[in-house]
């Protein structure tokens, strides 16, 4: 059965919701079926344009990639992030632009970071009949008015702004919420203020979920991990490998062997000159 918005919500306080990072056809549909979700995040600035962050892309690279991984998932929900200045001018500019990804990029919902601030946003594009997932705890597209990439809601008043911030969220309509480098007891307690799903990413154990960027969890990237990931297969060391054997014996010769290629009869053969 294929997941919606409706039923991701539902979810919540029946079972833990899985979700993984996809940029391309061919790896959503490897993952489509396992996972409940699947996020085109704009992480793919990092992963697969080797960008330093998130800031530099742009509404057509979301466009691109999030058409590509819904023409794979048939059975996971497709959430699609709003780039960096897609929705941060105005509830207007965010509403055109989430419509863009559901047109252009056929995502199912789109997710956007940013707390108490953003609900008329989010309230805008819910409006529209787009789903919106939120996200609070640690947001990329701040990292330079956070001060780089750090657990977040550590002090008094930072951990009540944090439960403000996801109430506010859920008031203004979002189905669901990603809390990103979060100490495991306020995403705890976040988890138990609100009515929908948490999401969790470096935010421990007691969320509604779990989200990872596949790259990272299958040993892709060469960057280092963050603390909050598990590798849960050598994939990476396995492809490096492969890649290896496969130069390697294009040198030696010994690919392509005979049962590798195609015949050609040899009368034919003989009359050309």
């Amino acid at each position: 059965m294929k997941q919606t918005a409706v039923s991701f919500r539902a979810a919540k306080g029946d079972h833990k919701l899985a979700m993984i990072t996809a940029y391309d056809y061919s790896i959503a549909r490897l993952m489509d079926g396992a996972a409940d979700a699947i996020l085109v995040g704009d992480s793919l600035g990092m992963v697969m344009m080797g960008l330093e962050d998130t800031l530099s892309v742009g509404m057509e690279d979301m466009i691109h990639h999030c058409a590509a991984v819904a023409r794979a998932a048939t059975s996971a929900l497709v959430v699609c992030d709003m780039p960096f200045m897609s929705y941060q001018v105005s509830p207007q500019q965010a509403c055109e632009n989430a419509g863009r990804l559901v047109r252009e990029g056929r995502a199912q919902a789109v997710k956007l970071e940013g707390g108490a601030d953003f609900a008329p946003h989010v309230e805008a594009i819910v409006r529209a009949s787009i789903p919106v997932m939120g996200h609070i705890g640690l947001t990329p597209q701040s990292l330079h008015s956070l001060g780089g990439y750090k657990v977040q809601g550590k002090s008094a008043a930072a951990a009540q702004k944090m439960l403000d911030d996801a109430r506010a969220l859920e008031q203004a309509g979002a189905f669901a919420l990603v809390l990103e480098c979060v100490p495991t007891p306020l995403a705890a307690r976040v988890t138990e203020a609100v009515g929908i799903p948490t999401i969790g990413i470096g935010a421990g154990p007691h969320c509604d979920g779990q989200v990872l960027v596949w790259q990272d969890m299958l040993g892709i990237t060469e960057r280092l991990a963050p603390k909050f990931v598990k590798r849960f297969a050598p994939i990476g060391d396995a492809m490096r490998a492969a890649f290896a054997d496969y130069a390697a014996e294009v040198r030696s010769g010994s690919f392509p062997g005979p049962e590798h290629g195609y015949g050609m009869d040899e009368e034919l053969l003989e009359k050309i000159y």
